[in-house]
């Protein structure tokens, strides 16, 4: 009998629908499987069994299994906080807080039926595209677990790689979903901007940073995908999502369906090039090319996107990031515990006077402008995810800002832009390296335009024939 792990999220709901499984005996599952890898890849910042358990009793006995997510696993990332489970934000400064109140993304995914198992591994404050902390053991990838999960998820997607989950919400406000699932060879997902309204990055500054889902096949990104924005089902709660004409969910159909012909662009150049050094990796670019050579043969245009340098770019976001991290609320002698990198992001943002900041915001929002009409005649742009293959532990400085700052971009520097622009993106795995490591491509969408993107990932994900393959220790 196949085991309950093998199956994908969506033959888990179709099961737990049919009363084949039941919500306890799901979490009893996973739960199992958490305690028998986590201490290998550590994807969990903290394991909730007894809760768990309690919760899914709780969904089995009073919750409509009409909710999008009825029974199912998954885990918050710890930038969320769930009333009386530890919230530490990957940092040390935060250990001991245990929060009496629940975020709203925690609050949507319990609206739609989910069982939390616990949270799953950030660094700290989400800031850095890798999840290795100080004091904590590195999150691992399940492929090599001599090699990095990316961040800021990299918890989630570690979690979802390694089977001790199904599938996981995260969030992204420079790749931070992107990335770990890139890594990891899964598909994660950005939402435009307004989308999740649990995570709509409208209230944030810049509007950068959504929630959405990594996942191990395109339907079942668009399964929690739909969760997160209408927790308790279609039309009435999605009256505070953007919308977009004719693609206003649910989202799953269009990720079964997998129809429809496309123009998709392809773009090789960033806007980080002027500033940094940026290389991508012979596998980056197979994989790229193997992307170019799977749609062209399922009959969808593909065209150059013509080079559009933004040399004001990497000021701009670097003043953003740093005015960010100026919000964390750590202040006096708890500064001590902050990891090198935030602590420098940190003092960095509290100098940035109001001048430069406004400019800054200024010329992001005409970066989103000129970036909305340069991809106008595109249904999406296709990208490699990542410039680079995935990064050892402990590849990146922990003691210099600035070097780790630009190891970072040159890791990842196809996703900040999306989050400036308020585009969706989809990251899908479609080929390998040499040594067995999965590579993947990025999708960009118009603004609302997932439906587009998950028909267009369906068709990659079949033509490439690549979403039931699972890492070694799986």
């Amino acid at each position: 009998m196949t085991a309950l792990h093998e199956h994908t999220a969506l033959e888990l709901h179709q099961m737990l629908q049919r009363g084949d499984v039941s919500p306890v005996e799901l979490a009893e599952h996973y739960l199992a499987r958490v305690e028998r890898l986590d201490a290998e890849v550590g994807a969990f910042a903290t394991v909730t069994p007894e809760a768990a358990i309690e919760r899914a009793r709780h969904v089995a006995a009073n919750v409509p299994k009409t909710a999008p997510l009825w029974g199912l696993p998954l885990a918050d990332k710890d930038l969320h906080q769930r009333a009386g489970v530890p919230a530490r934000f990957g940092s040390r400064a935060f250990t001991d807080f245990v929060p009496d109140a629940s975020d709203e993304l925690v609050q949507a995914v319990d609206a739609a039926g989910a069982v939390s198992l616990g949270k799953s591994q950030t660094p700290e404050f989400g800031l850095p595209s890798y999840t290795e902390g100080v004091g904590v053991a590195p999150t691992r990838n399940p492929w090599n677990l001599a090699l990095g999960a990316g961040g800021s998820s990299g918890g989630a997607a570690a979690a979802v790689a390694s089977g001790m989950l199904p599938f996981a919400p995260g969030s992204d406000g420079g790749g931070s979903i992107r990335i770990p699932a890139a890594s990891c060879g899964l598909v994660g997902v950005k939402p435009s901007r307004g989308r999740v309204p649990a995570g709509s990055g409208l209230a944030g500054l810049a509007g950068l940073s959504v929630a959405g889902p990594l996942a191990r096949t395109v339907a079942d990104a668009a399964l929690l995908l739909d969760g997160l924005i209408a927790p308790t089902g279609y039309p009435a709660a999605h009256r505070f999502a953007m919308r977009a004409p004719g693609d206003d969910g649910p989202f799953l159909g269009a990720a079964i369906r997998g129809e429809g012909r496309f123009q998709v662009g392809v773009m090789t150049d960033s806007p980080w090039d002027d500033a940094y050094d940026i290389v991508i990796a012979p596998e980056a670019h197979a994989a790229l090319e193997h992307g170019i050579e799977l749609l062209d043969g399922l009959g969808h245009g593909v065209e150059a996107v013509a080079p559009a340098p933004e040399p004001g770019y990497p000021e701009a976001f670097r003043t953003i990031w740093q005015a960010g991290a100026a919000t964390i609320p750590v202040d006096g002698e708890p500064e001590a515990l902050l990891e090198p990198l935030t602590r420098w992001l940190l003092l960095r943002g509290r100098a940035v006077p109001a001048r430069r900041l406004a400019e800054a915001l200024a010329w992001l929002a005409g970066f989103e402008e000129r970036t909305i009409r340069r991809f106008a005649s595109f249904d999406a742009v296709l990208t490699p995810a990542l410039a680079l293959t995935p990064r050892p532990i402990g590849w990146y400085d922990p003691d210099d800002g600035e070097r780790n700052f630009a190891q970072q971009v040159e890791f990842t520097p196809f996703t900040s832009f999306v989050n400036v622009a308020g585009l969706p993106a989809i990251t899908v795995p479609i080929s390998e390296t040499g040594d067995g490591l999965p590579m993947g491509v990025q999708l960009i969408g118009r603004p609302g335009g997932e439906a587009t993107l998950f028909a267009l990932a369906a068709q990659l994900e079949r033509r490439a024939r690549r979403s039931r393959r699972h890492p070694e220790l799986w």
